[in-house]
């Protein structure tokens, strides 16, 4: 099942001629997300069908770590997970690093098990890069918002349940959505 999912998506990122560029308004500021559909196609193919089902509107940033990354797009604000479907195989392998202000994929231990969640670096993390415990595949790139991320990075958190790092005050995605098709 996870082989015929990953093919359809596959399918889907081939007909479009490159990635485009999307917009994430938070209640922080606005991004701007390169997508890189080349190096990253079944990633990039997996977080466009999430943001255009609307899936990331009203969600958070749920661990937000100073210096380390903001990761997103799996909880409403009450910490309630959002359903998902099923899981992608890891692009860890694809050249592009963890570097700041780069866009992965979040995951459990199995590196094949990312389906919506996400991060964006908020430095550089080498240790995040393959072939260690299987890297955390990048999918693209801030070009607008560092000081979005910066201003993320520096929220108070705290533990809410068994989650920590959660920001006290909610960091809410308000739109996911895409700008242009290049």
């Amino acid at each position: 099942m996870k082989s015929l999912f990953a093919a359809a998506l596959l399918a889907i990122a081939a007909t479009a001629a490159a990635a485009p560029d999307v917009e994430m308004q938070t209640s922080l500021g606005r991004m701007v997300i390169e997508l890189d559909s080349e190096k990253a196609p079944v990633t990039v193919a997996n977080f466009l069908k999430y943001a255009k089902e609307g899936h990331y509107d009203g969600a958070i940033f749920h661990r937000v770590i100073d210096g380390f990354m903001i990761q997103g797009g799996g909880f409403t604000p009450s910490m309630e997970e959002k359903k998902t479907g099923q899981p992608i195989p890891n692009e860890s392998r694809n050249g592009l690093k963890n570097l700041r202000g780069a866009i992965a994929m979040a995951r459990r231990p199995d590196p094949d098990s990312a389906t919506a969640q996400f991060f964006i670096n908020h430095r550089d993390n080498a240790s995040l890069d393959f072939p260690l415990n299987g890297g955390y595949a990048v999918f693209g790139r801030l070009t607008q918002g560092l000081d979005v991320l910066d201003r993320i990075a520096k929220v108070p958190t705290g533990n809410r349940g068994p989650h920590q790092n959660v920001p006290l005050e909610p960091v809410v995605i308000r739109s996911v959505k895409v700008l242009s098709e290049k």
